[in-house]
């Protein structure tokens, strides 16, 4: 009896194994008999989670399906937005988009495994019918509308593509896939936006030239703008350079002819002094360098002064006090000896 328990054991656990599974509160469990759709546990539900029973493999068997919320990368593609002016050398972009969705429900789940079956599958659907409608949406969009410094544009058509490629489309991404394939889309965004490496070149290349030629347009400016201020310099130096030769005339001019009414007043006074002065000025600027050497004759009246110099004036005699002081000092009107 020992013995048959013994060999009968590794059948019973076997059994026992294949006949216990659990149900996850991350998951939805598919149940199939002989391929057939059985239940399906929604692991969310408090109810549904915890140990179960079946019927061994291969008569009844299990599939798991995570709940929870996927998200994946869709392969980077260049697509080219659309341009007026026609230049589409840097109109060409990279965009790197991401997919969140999850499986809609029990009933999603039981759609899910009779139309794809796997998540590699559901990420493959996925990404060729959002590839498609953004390149088409891509292609209606110019560059400035997703790279742009003005407020809030970005910001707006990037919201205006999202609901597009959501809710877009014929048919429509959401309310198709959910209803054919039980997904649930969550979102979809632009994670990041560059140039294609086929075209980096050329771009740094018309890059380089715009900031030559803006370059040569503020060296141009700063040219003009120091010709202007050197030419405003030179025509304030040279109005006031006349302005101080005027007045510099206009003082001479106001000089000399005091000095003439000075010289005019003095030969009016005393004509024969200023004669004297004058010759003796005369002597000063011919005689006053000490190299000069003259032959003189008695003849030249500029030289009489050198011949016959001026006799010195008597000394002036001493007028006599005032009649008031000759009082004051004899008041008998007499002579003090």
């Amino acid at each position: 009896m020992f013995k048959w328990l013994l060999l009968a054991s590794p059948a019973l656990l076997w059994l026992i194994s294949t006949s216990l599974y659990t149900v996850d509160a991350t998951e939805f469990v598919y149940l199939t008999q002989f391929g057939r759709m059985v239940a399906i546990h929604d692991g969310g539900e408090a109810s549904e989670a915890g140990l179960k029973f079946k019927l061994p493999w291969p008569i009844q068997a299990v599939q798991r399906l995570d709940r929870r919320l996927q998200t994946f990368d869709l392969p980077p593609a260049e697509m080219l937005t659309r341009d007026a002016t026609g230049l589409t050398t840097d109109k060409t972009l990279t965009l790197d988009a991401y997919i969140s969705w999850r499986i809609a429900g029990s009933e999603g789940a039981d759609r899910f495994i009779r139309t794809l079956g796997s998540l590699e599958a559901a990420q493959k659907l996925l990404a060729q019918r959002v590839n498609s409608e953004l390149g088409a949406a891509i292609a209606e969009m110019e560059q400035e509308d997703l790279i742009s410094t003005s407020p809030g544009r970005v910001e707006r058509q990037r919201e205006a593509l999202r609901q597009r490629l959501l809710d877009g489309g014929s048919p429509p991404l959401r309310p198709s896939v959910l209803q054919q394939h039980g997904i649930e889309v969550v979102d979809i965004r632009l994670r990041r936006l560059g140039y294609p490496s086929s075209v980096r070149d050329a771009i740094y290349a018309r890059i380089r030239s715009e900031r030559a030629r803006k370059a040569a347009e503020y060296t141009s400016e700063g040219e003009r703008l120091g010709k202007d201020i050197r030419s405003a310099a030179e025509a304030e130096v040279t109005r006031m350079r006349a302005d101080a030769e005027a007045k510099a005339k206009r003082l001479l001019a106001e000089a000399e002819a005091e000095a003439d009414r000075i010289r005019n007043e003095a030969q009016a006074a005393d004509p024969s002094f200023y004669a004297l002065l004058r010759k003796l000025e005369d002597y000063q600027r011919i005689l006053g360098d000490g190299k000069s050497t003259l032959l003189l004759s008695t003849h030249r009246e500029l030289f009489d002064l050198l011949f016959a110099p001026p006799t010195p004036m008597p000394a002036a005699t001493p007028l006599p006090p005032p009649l008031s002081t000759q009082n004051k000092e004899n008041p008998a009107g007499g002579i003090k000896k």
